[in-house]
This record gives C-alpha cells, structure tokens and sequence, in this order.
C-alpha cells in the first residue's frame, strides 16, 4: 500500500494555523497547534514518572488532523508519485475551519472554504480516476461540526449568531465519496470511522510505552470510582446525578471542572492523570456530545472506563478497541436503576 498526500493551498490548512490566535472564540489555539499539534511539551516530574518526561505534552483535544497530517509527511508508505499510490490523502483542517467559525450567522461564509476544497479536489486529475473512493481526510472535531443539510443551507443567515452553526462538509457528495477519519463518526454513515482522541502521552519506543503500562499496573488505587466532568442539561444531565453521588462517596475522587477553577484544573493534564491513576473505575458520561477525550485518558491511565451510551465508544472505535467491550469496559444503560448507585455497580 502507498498513500500520496496533496500538497493543497495553503488556506486549507496551514494557512488556518497562521490565525491560530483566532481559530476559537474560547481560546487562544496557538500553543495547541506547536510541535505538529502535539502542544506544549509537559514537565511531568512526578517522582515515578521521569522515564517518560519527554513523551508528555499538553495535547487539545482537537488536533488530531495536524497530528495525523504530520505523521504521515514522514510515514513509510508515502509515495511522492500520485500514479503508484494506492491512497489519497487530503490534508484538510477542517475541524479547524469549523472552530474559527463556531458562530458564525452568515452561512455562505460559514461553507465557503469547505466549498472551495470540494471544488479544488475534484478538478484533481486523481480524482477522476475513481471519483474519490481512495481519497480520504482526518478531522479533529465530531461530526456533527460537518453535518447540516444543504436544504438548511438556501438561506445567508441563520437566526442567531449565538448558536453553534454545524457546516455541510460531510453531507457534500464528494465527501461522501471518501472515507472519513474522525474523532466522532456518525455510527451509521459507513465511510466514517472513529479515531481516538490525542492523549498527553506520545511515546517514541516500544519501551518508553511498556514502561508506563508497567507502572500502571503497579498503582495503588485508592478510589473505587471517578469522574471528571461538569454539570449538563438536558440529555447530558446524568452528569449532575454521578456528581452528586462522588460527593456523597467516601469511595469516590471527584474532580469538578464548574467555574473558572474547575476550568482551569480540568485543563491540566496533571490534574486529570492524578485522578485516574489512582482510580479503579471511570465514569464516562456523555456530555455536549456522546464521545469523550477522558475516554482514552482512562484508558492510557489503567482506569477501567465506565459507558452509560454505547455511542460514547463501542460504535466509535472498532478499529482500535477489543469486540468484546467487557474485556476493557463496564457498560451501565444510563436508563437502569444501576445508573443510581453506581457504588454498588462498580
């Protein structure tokens, strides 16, 4: 197998992270975007894990399209002959184009980038050959961010510029044609296939990883179950009933992410591992959307993470995870009366 990645304009894609000051309304991205979207690199000089130091990095949760752009610049399997390849890569930023314009009212400008990748791709000679069907793309965010429908898309504005304002990329046909690699698939669109979200942790050697699982498995684990999270509406509210049972366990390690401290601490990776490597469970409640990055924080943790949705993994990641879910998780239907006592679940 050979795979070409397109050199495409750079407005698809680096050209986005020369704005990375403005590519979120909640934050400044530009120390997210360094080091090929690995972010910041992080001193995690915890007595016990200096083995791993240099492999630790503040990673956002949404830049798995740099990061997988930049692996592949350098993987073995590229070729630089697009008529030996077998694949076709196409670089395109689009989580990020969705990001910069969250809230954006006026639609037309909301899909024009999106629009001028189709129109540039299609007119590749590449293309033609097959229409598409060995191309594909990586996106860093989920895919309701892509999913509008061209029928909502006739009118220029929306009705408030408060709203999120998803984009039509993967309703256009010729996205549709590709295979689609992102964060959060939709479980029924069978051209999209989940990728896990960036961890902090990104080993160079076979051995810097088993040193780590080897320390996981030697933890002490104090906390029964965890949860990292904040209050929901609606149908995330399950949120509020997990948080007020942790803080009504003496088995429990709550770290609350509600207010600016609780923002602040849920940011820091250190904060986040010192919880789940220290808990037995982890409870997984889906939250603005089913999927959750404290999924694979869980995971690279040695906490056994805790699914009240089968959408928050099992229709997400068959590419990475077992088939059988029990092998790694524990699945409680956030219906069941389980679901109110998760102390006697776990």
């Amino acid at each position: 197998m050979s795979v070409y990645v397109y050199t495409l304009p750079p407005q698809f894609n680096l050209g986005l992270l020369s704005q990375c000051n403005n590519l979120s309304i909640k934050a400044n991205m530009c120390p997210a975007v360094a080091n090929s979207g690995l972010g910041q690199p992080l001193n995690y000089s915890r007595r016990g894990h200096s083995a791993v130091t240099s492999s630790w990095y503040t990673t956002h949760q949404y830049t798995a399209e740099i990061i997988f752009h930049a692996r592949l610049q350098n993987h073995p399997c590229r070729t630089q002959d697009p008529a030996r390849a077998s694949l076709f890569y196409v670089p395109f930023y689009g989580g990020f184009d969705a990001l910069s314009k969250y809230r954006e009212a006026n639609l037309t400008a909301r899909d024009e980038l999106t629009f001028s990748l189709v129109d540039y791709i299609q007119a590749q000679p590449w293309w033609q050959r097959n229409h598409g069907k060995d191309h594909f793309m990586a996106l860093g965010t989920v895919v309701w961010d892509f999913m509008r429908t061209m029928s909502n898309a006739s009118s220029s504005c929306s009705s408030s510029s408060k709203v999120r304002t998803p984009g039509t990329l993967l309703k256009l046909p010729a996205a549709e044609n590709m295979s689609v690699l992102i964060i959060e698939r939709h479980p029924w669109q069978p051209n999209q296939h989940g990728i896990p979200y960036p961890s902090y942790f990104h080993p160079s050697t076979w051995r810097e990883m088993a040193a780590w699982q080897r320390k996981m498995r030697l933890m002490e684990r104090p906390h029964l179950f965890s949860f990292v999270g904040a209050r929901r509406k609606n149908k995330a509210a399950i949120r509020n009933e997990f948080i007020r049972q942790c803080g009504e366990s003496t088995r429990c390690k709550l770290l609350n992410c509600e207010g600016p401290d609780g923002v602040r601490r849920c940011l820091q990776p250190r904060e986040i591992m010192r919880v789940m490597t220290r808990s037995q469970f982890c409870l997984q409640a889906p939250g603005d959307t089913p999927t959750r990055r404290s999924t694979f924080d869980s995971v690279l943790a040695g906490c056994v993470p805790v699914f009240f949705s089968r959408h928050t993994a099992y229709s997400q990641y068959a590419w990475y995870l077992p088939g059988d879910a029990s092998r790694y998780s524990v699945y409680i239907d956030e219906k069941s009366s389980a679901s109110r006592g998760i102390e006697e679940s776990c």
